[in-house]
């Protein structure tokens, strides 16, 4: 029997979180006229036809960055959009999975390129694409003004990984922050991550921005080592809360 993955939790009318088996989260965003799906998450499922029992609008697909638990769902799709700094990673992490798409006849679909600034009409309402570079050089936000809500994939989250290969400085992560404050700020007042099980407030993005700023002045007498399938890294702590973290490698800083 096959095991069921998604979990759907409507949030709104017209905004569905799709968590897949707990390992990430998409959402699908229903205007008059176009859907929207951020991120396909990790395949396993037959995305497409999940999605199609939710809406029956046409629906455009964006990613909101390049690594496999956010793409791969793209198998089942005609066409996604992802912005071109990452292109290549996608393209690698589409490698790790070659043999079981083989197997089962799936290959990526066409991906067309999206810059920061883009905007998507879906009918009664418009998301626009914002700059969150730092866990990967192209990840992006899409900011849905009328729900007052960004979706941030992994670019801004409460346990956000900096340590790798792909990922850029933590004084790069502190100017996109900055620069989302200053540009943003009056525009959302909630934050759905890439594995979020509901909205959460916007001081997510506050908590982080004071942890990036200890991390640059030297504020890491209580960090720990943390543990990954990379090897072993550090975390720095965001509140009291386990999990919550900036997790990073001393060449980041």
């Amino acid at each position: 029997m096959t095991e069921i993955r998604a979990r759907i939790k409507q949030l709104l009318p017209h905004l569905f979180l799709i968590d897949d088996a707990g390992e990430g989260t998409c959402y699908l965003l229903c205007g008059s006229e176009r859907a929207l799906l951020i991120d396909t998450a990790n395949g396993q499922e037959n995305l497409k036809e999940i999605v199609e029992k939710l809406t029956h609008l046409p629906v455009t697909v964006i990613n909101t960055h390049g690594h496999c638990d956010h793409i791969f769902g793209n198998v089942y799709f005609d066409e996604a959009h992802l912005h071109a700094k990452d292109l290549p990673l996608m393209k690698e992490h589409f490698g790790f999975f070659k043999e079981y798409m083989d197997e089962r006849s799936l290959t990526p679909c066409p991906v067309k390129t999206i810059e920061i600034g883009d905007t998507l009409d879906l009918g009664d309402l418009t998301v626009e694409i914002v700059d969150l570079k730092g866990h990967t050089p192209g990840s992006i936000g899409i900011l849905d003004k009328k729900d007052r809500i960004l979706f941030s994939g992994d670019g801004c989250n409460n346990h956000l990984w900096m340590q790798l290969e792909e990922s850029l400085s933590i004084a790069d992560l502190e100017e996109t922050l900055l620069q989302l404050k200053q540009q943003h700020d009056g525009d959302f007042d909630f934050i759905l991550t890439g594995h979020a099980r509901d909205l959460a407030p916007k001081a997510m993005l506050y908590k982080l921005m004071k942890g990036v700023r200890e991390l640059r002045e030297g504020k890491t007498e209580n960090d720990l080592p943390y543990n990954y399938f990379g090897g072993q890294c550090l975390q720095h702590p965001l509140s009291d809360i386990p999990g919550e973290c900036i997790v990073y490698s001393e060449n980041k800083l």
